[in-house]
């Protein structure tokens, strides 16, 4: 236990979501991951984990902006507003990626310079790689309590077994 929780606290849960900032079905996940969140709060970690798919081209420049968006401190404002323009995304490219930093109010000129030098590569290659290691083949795909959830071809269920999940791990 965290020797800074209060006594009989419990650890949040963790929920690892597998995602392509270009992937239409991740953009309908979001939906789900809004009610998690709604539901549970600190009780939950949500985190954001990176599976750009070879198909859509620019997956793999917005993983790298969602990293540097996070390390500005909004990392999931920054890959909601970006999974809500998918289309946007596929027609604007980096471009896209540049606006949205700037309506979020973060340094665009950072962005830039961090897909230019590509600082965040490893990030993105790491969380691809662990994907690939247990499993993921696609997007969205959850991981919670060791157990991997796709989404990819249906997200009917998906929330109601997470929170069975949730709900037993936080003995609730």
């Amino acid at each position: 236990m965290n020797e800074s929780q209060p006594s009989g606290a419990v650890d949040p849960v963790v929920l690892d979501v597998w995602c392509d900032l270009q992937c239409p079905d991740c953009h309908a996940a979001l939906e789900d991951v809004r009610a998690l969140r709604a539901r549970y709060g600190d009780r939950m970690d949500i985190r954001l984990r990176h599976f750009p798919l070879e198909k859509h081209k620019h997956a793999f420049a917005a993983a790298q902006a969602a990293e540097e968006a996070a390390e500005q401190g909004l990392g999931w404002p920054y890959a909601e507003a970006v999974l809500a323009g998918t289309a946007e995304l596929g027609a604007r490219g980096e471009a896209f990626l540049l606006a949205t930093a700037k309506e979020l109010g973060l340094d665009a000129e950072e962005f830039d310079t961090a897909l230019i030098d590509g600082r965040h590569i490893l990030i993105v290659d790491a969380d691809q790689a662990e994907g690939k290691a247990i499993g993921v083949t696609g997007t969205p795909t959850y991981v919670i309590d060791g157990e991997r959830l796709d989404g990819g071809k249906s997200q009917d269920g998906l929330r109601a077994r997470i929170e069975e999940i949730a709900d037993r791990l936080l003995g609730a």
